[in-house]
């Protein structure tokens, strides 16, 4: 049993009239292989990708910014690492593992906020904060985080 392709009203199939809302006048080529990259093309477009990444963000970031970033790698590691030792060897003093995992997620995510605040590129959504001001927020709100899993951990 063959499907029959409905037309659009207008008498143009569904692909004809995508190309036509993207702005795309070529043909598609719908025989399934990527155009352009093959097996061996798409290993060396990935690291064109990643060298120009890291070209970039070394030199259009700030160095306050590439702390926080290393910051944020490091209890990301930590996050992880405690969850694979979690995974490996047990959970045997779980109250232990809750609590170091719950920092590790906790101050990720004060982390990125502090980073989210600080970014030049967000001056205008955070106009009334300072680095310095978002910095007491972040240092605040680890204390109040760190007593919480102290207090857990029992």
């Amino acid at each position: 049993m063959t499907r029959k392709r409905l037309p659009y009203a207008s008498g143009h199939s569904v692909r004809q009239v995508l190309r036509r809302k993207r702005g795309d006048r070529t043909p598609v080529d719908m025989s399934g292989a990527a155009s352009g990259s093959s097996g061996a093309g798409g290993a060396s477009s990935v690291g064109s990708v990643v060298r120009r990444f890291l070209a970039e963000y070394s030199s259009g970031t700030p160095s306050r910014l590439k702390v926080l970033d290393a910051y944020l790698l490091y209890v990301m590691l930590t996050g992880a690492l405690q969850f694979g030792y979690c995974l490996g060897v047990g959970t045997f003093p779980f109250n232990s593992f809750l609590s170091g995992f719950i920092s590790a997620v906790g101050s990720f995510i004060l982390g990125v906020c502090l980073r989210i605040q600080i970014n030049p590129q967000n001056k205008a959504e955070f106009q009334g904060i300072s680095p310095e001001r978002a910095f007491a927020d972040f240092l605040f709100a680890s204390t109040i985080l760190h007593l919480v899993v102290i207090n857990f951990v029992g």
